[in-house]
Parts: structure tokens; sequence; C-alpha cells
């Protein structure tokens, strides 16, 4: 069975800022266009998870309203990683040294001092796993969440469990408001 990974809509913040898990709103009007468009392809009867993160939350509603066939269902595991002290910050301001050191070691280091991509890989994983066995019952599963997360998929799908190096994480992700249909 397809899974749907869907990116929130474009949240209010101003370009160049790093946020992950800065629980920021989502523009209103591109939630509801994304949520139209959404409506339009979703199959029958789809679970739906949904990240925890307003900007996430905001598209559910919408779609919810649009398509009550549809089971909704939180997912806090969902949620983009977790840049910890440099949420918030500009890219451009965020010491070189920093990087560095998390690009130096990718998978375990934990940028901002909150999560590693190991650790984030790892609960993503958890959904990925429980999911798994639903779509192989046959049930769609939709995952409204991040660009983080749509990255983590990317390599989930073709069943890479990790990365050592930075060049190793996927660089594209659904633009906001589109989504990937990933067949496992």
């Amino acid at each position: 069975m397809t899974l749907w990974v869907v990116r929130h809509a474009q949240p209010r913040v101003a370009p160049g800022i790093c946020y992950g898990a800065l629980d920021l709103p989502a523009d209103p009007e591109a939630t509801q266009t994304a949520a139209q468009a959404l409506a339009r392809v979703l199959p029958q009867g789809a679970v739906v998870h949904v990240s925890v993160l307003q900007r996430c939350e905001l598209l559910a509603q919408y779609l919810r309203g649009l398509r009550p066939d549809l089971t909704f269902k939180p997912e806090p595991r969902l949620v983009e990683m977790h840049f910890g002290v440099y949420e918030g910050v500009a890219w451009a301001d965020i010491d070189k040294d920093a990087m560095e050191a998390w690009t130096d070691n990718f998978w375990a280091h934990r940028f901002g001092g909150q999560e590693s991509v190991a650790e984030f890989m790892a609960r993503v994983e958890q959904v990925w796993d429980d999911c798994q066995r639903a779509r192989a019952a046959g049930q769609v599963q939709v995952w409204i969440t991040h660009a983080g997360v749509a990255r983590a998929v990317t390599l989930l799908a073709q069943g890479v469990r990790s990365v050592l190096r930075a060049d190793q994480w996927p660089q594209d992700a659904p633009a906001f408001g589109q989504w990937m249909r990933v067949r496992p």
C-alpha cells in the first residue's frame, strides 16, 4: 500500500531562520489551498497521522472539514527534528564550528544540544514500522508532517536505517503544501 507524506504549508517565519520543532503557525490561505488539493486526491477512508506542531495541525483541521471519511490521529513522533538552542536563530548566525561539528559526526551529534539525527531517525522509524503493518493489511496511510520526516521516509523506503555522513542525507522533500507517495 502507498504511504502519502504531506508537508505542511509555508510557515510564518522569515527566510533563513533555523526551525525544526519550533511550533510556528502556517499561512492560513496557503494551508487552505493545500487542504483543498489534497482532499481531491486522497483515497477514501485513509488514516491520517498528524505531527502535533500547529503548522501540521492546521492542515489536518482544514482537511477534516473537507473529508469527513478520513480518520485523524495525532502523532508526536512525526515532529520535525529539534535543533535545540538554534531553533529560531538565523542559519547565517550559527557558528561555523557548530555546523562543522554536526557534519563531522552527522549521525550522533546533537546539533543545538537537543536531538541527533540517529534519535530523530529512530522515532520516525518507529512510526514507519507501526504503519507498515497497517499498510500491509491494506490500510492507506497519510502523514502530515515536515521536510525532515519526508527525507527520513525516503531513506526508510530504500531500506536505509542510518546514515553516517551529511552528504548521504536526502536533499529532496515535498515543497510546502505538497506531498509524495511512497510504495515501501
